[in-house]
């Protein structure tokens, strides 16, 4: 089946058309505000992977998109066969880079992992594997042509080709999104994305790396572990409640890291999708839509200190709020750790959700009004820190984990700065703060990866990193530590 990939993109025969599949989750319309000349040069530089005989069929298909949905995707050619990592002996390659290449992007791409999978995007709102699906397609087939001595060369999704090079380079080499500074607003980006000449590829989704939550879970175990030591000045974190958002993408990590360092972890998610995603794979332990039901949960939790990791589905600012009338109504502060984990780098398109809307409301309007939903996310942003400045005079200690949050906030006329200078934020950085003088001492996390799809070979790599480090602990840990 995976021998497909040798012939590149599929045009003869030409895949029937088909609609978007609406069981799987979608991204939001994008925003362009392509000129009439603008749209007419993106359906061109879509057309360039396809033979001109085809042009006549694809042309008024791609523009349709382009006008529907704010990009190209080409949704006709969607993979017919299930995207997921296949065992690295099945991929048709000459070399077992380029196989383990192969892998990845299918890894990447897997519905069971990808954010928005027919739109190419892997997490985080808009991190995209590749800008549509040709370039998917001839990325494979050069991946199943390369030799040991062949580097392929990436440029926002596009292929540039196969190069001479030798066994000790890089199997690839990719860039995504680069653009010269004065040409990089938001502004340009949409615009840039939409003709299809430049993606964002986030850190692991465009560099085809990405291993879901099981990535950052091992950090943000630390992360909590940290805070609780630096913070809240304990070594265990029973009975400790952790107040966060997210669980989409990597974010999904937070639930698991919260029952591993034994605290309660309470996420906040506003899409149901993702939110009964992460419970059937085992990340999420229970979940509810009723706030009344969250905190009752949360005050259940904290007395019989038991680690648990519980989804509200909902938005975290009412969450918050609640969270701050409990605390006025009884005297209790029902958290003691919080941060937030919304794709705030991309705060108008999808990556935060205001809480005067609906999830499917803000879908909407982000596509209809996106002026209209600029200044309710700003409005929300205000609110969120409103409730989050009540609570941290209480006891609460929150930290930015590195999303763009008090930055974002900061710009939405949030309380957020130590002075008026707005130098400073007044809450700290998960990587300045708390994860600093770990990784200055070179531990951190590390991930890796199982190719040939057998447990027992997990297993067995599993077992020998543990192996490591209770080797290192017996002979070379130091006192810090």
């Amino acid at each position: 089946m995976l021998r497909v990939f040798q012939r590149g993109i599929p045009v003869d025969p030409l895949p029937e058309w088909q609609p978007r599949d609406e069981f799987l989750p979608h991204a939001p319309v994008r925003t362009h505000n392509l000129s009439e000349d603008d749209q007419k040069l993106a359906v061109r530089n879509a057309l360039r992977y396809f033979p001109e005989h085809l042009h006549r069929t694809l042309a008024p298909e791609f523009a349709e998109e382009l006008r529907e949905y704010g990009h190209i995707y080409m949704y006709r050619f969607v993979p017919r066969m299930r995207m997921m990592a296949y065992p690295i002996g099945e991929f048709s390659a000459k070399c077992q880079q380029a196989a383990s290449i192969m892998l990845m992007i299918m890894n990447n791409l897997d519905p069971a992992i990808a954010q928005f999978p027919e739109e190419l995007v892997t997490y985080g709102g808009n991190g995209q594997v590749f800008s549509n699906w040709a370039q998917f397609w001839l990325t494979m087939q050069y991946l199943s042509q390369m030799t040991e001595e062949q580097t392929l060369v990436m440029y926002s999704g596009h292929p540039m080709g196969l190069f001479p090079s030798s066994p000790n380079s890089p199997r690839a080499v990719i860039t995504n999104g680069m653009v010269i500074p004065q040409y990089s607003s938001k502004e340009d980006y949409n615009r840039m994305f939409a003709l299809g000449v430049t993606m964002y590829g986030q850190m692991t989704a465009g560099s085809y790396c990405y291993i879901g939550p099981q990535g950052i879970v091992h950090g943000t175990t630390l992360t909590l572990m940290n805070a609780g030591r630096k913070y809240l000045k304990v070594q265990d974190l029973k009975g400790k409640v952790y107040v966060t958002s997210g669980l989409g993408g990597m974010s999904g990590a937070q639930a698991k890291a919260a029952v591993i360092a034994g605290c309660v972890g309470v996420i906040a998610e506003v899409s149901k999708e993702a939110l009964v995603k992460r419970h059937g794979q085992g990340w999420l332990m229970e979940y509810t839509a009723s706030l009344d039901e969250c905190i009752q949960k949360i005050r259940d939790a904290r007395l019989k200190q038991k680690a648990l990791s519980l989804g509200y589905h909902g938005n975290v600012v009412d969450l918050w709020e609640r969270l701050v009338d409990e605390h006025r109504k009884t005297g209790e502060l029902l958290v003691d750790l919080g941060s937030d984990q919304t794709s705030l780098h991309n705060p108008f398109n999808g990556g935060y959700f205001p809480v005067q809307l609906t999830y499917e409301q803000s879908l909407q309007m982000i596509s209809d009004d996106p002026e209209q939903f600029k200044g309710l996310v700003q409005g929300s942003l205000r609110r969120q820190v409103t409730a989050v400045n009540y609570l941290a005079r209480e006891g609460l200690n929150f930290w930015d984990y590195g999303n763009a949050f008090l930055l974002e906030a900061g710009r939405a006329g949030a309380d957020v700065y130590k002075n008026s200078s707005k130098g400073t934020f007044t809450y700290p950085s998960y990587v300045q703060d708390i994860m600093g003088d770990v990784f200055s001492l070179g531990f951190g996390p590390f991930r890796w990866v199982c190719t040939s799809g057998k447990a027992a070979d997990l297993n067995l790599t599993d077992q020998i990193a543990a192996d490591v480090i209770d080797e290192f602990l017996k002979t070379e840990c130091t006192t810090t530590v």
